[in-house]
């Protein structure tokens, strides 16, 4: 069965008490906390607590959104992020590779990316952790065979992916990125977006059903940011996911 759960930075303007309140009021049993405002890593204080409150309410942690960019980010940051993962409760991190699209590097460029790469992987693994990328345009990931070939030069059980669908991409295309990028996807983003403007989940119930097709097993999916950025849309969307898996 999918576990289903919430972004955290989808509400950067509540409390990490906030958060976990109305994730639980709307039955959602998972929260990717993001490091940029509600759980930085160099706040361990903030972080244990994070932790008591979720285990009080009930609530697990699924991941770690970092906004670590390999090959921007010295190597030598990466293991507070670790750290704080671990704190609260996840060996799941977020990251991001690159700061441009794949097609505007160059091969040396792109071999120096996956090195590092490689570099942070073993770190990973040493410490029995996980670094995910996201398929987000802007970085090296924004394409199926740009991933697809970054998951095989990198060839670590501790480097994988997410998915989540490029709203600037047509639906064959991020059904084929689903498809290819399975056996390398932990954990999936779930929106309905088309271009800049932002739809009610409820409306791609369809869609979403043929997404979730693409990947064998079950996977963590978390809600990514409200249609009208209200929180009071949170349980509407949380039951479109619950239909979208239920049906």
């Amino acid at each position: 069965m999918h576990q289903t759960g919430l972004v955290s930075i989808s509400f950067r303007t509540l409390t990490p008490e906030q958060i976990i309140e109305v994730a639980k009021a709307a039955h959602l049993n998972w929260i990717e906390w993001g490091s940029d405002v509600h759980a930085p890593c160099t706040d361990i204080a903030r972080l244990e607590e994070i932790a008591a409150l979720q285990k009080a309410a009930g609530i697990r942690c699924s991941s770690y959104g970092t906004y670590f960019r390999i090959g921007v980010n010295p190597a030598e940051e990466l293991p507070a992020y670790i750290q704080a993962a671990k704190i609260l409760g996840t060996s799941i991190l977020r990251l991001w590779c690159g700061n441009k699209g794949s097609e505007l590097y160059t091969n040396a460029e792109r071999d120096a990316l996956y090195e590092e790469c490689r570099k942070l992987a073993a770190t990973a693994e040493r410490e029995k952790v996980t670094l995910c990328m996201e398929c987000h345009n802007g970085t090296l990931t924004d394409r199926v065979e740009a991933a697809f070939e970054l998951m095989q030069a990198v060839n670590s059980p501790a480097f994988r992916m997410y998915y989540q669908p490029n709203q600037f991409r047509t639906e064959e295309e991020n059904i084929t990125y689903a498809k290819r990028l399975s056996p390398y996807t932990d954990h999936i983003h779930v929106f309905n977006w088309e271009s800049t403007n932002r739809y009610p989940l409820r409306d791609a119930i369809g869609i979403w059903r043929k997404y979730l097709n693409c990947f064998t097993g079950d996977r963590t999916l978390l809600l990514e940011f409200m249609p009208d950025n209200m929180v009071e849309s949170l349980p509407a969307e949380a039951n479109a996911l619950f239909e979208i898996i239920g049906g």
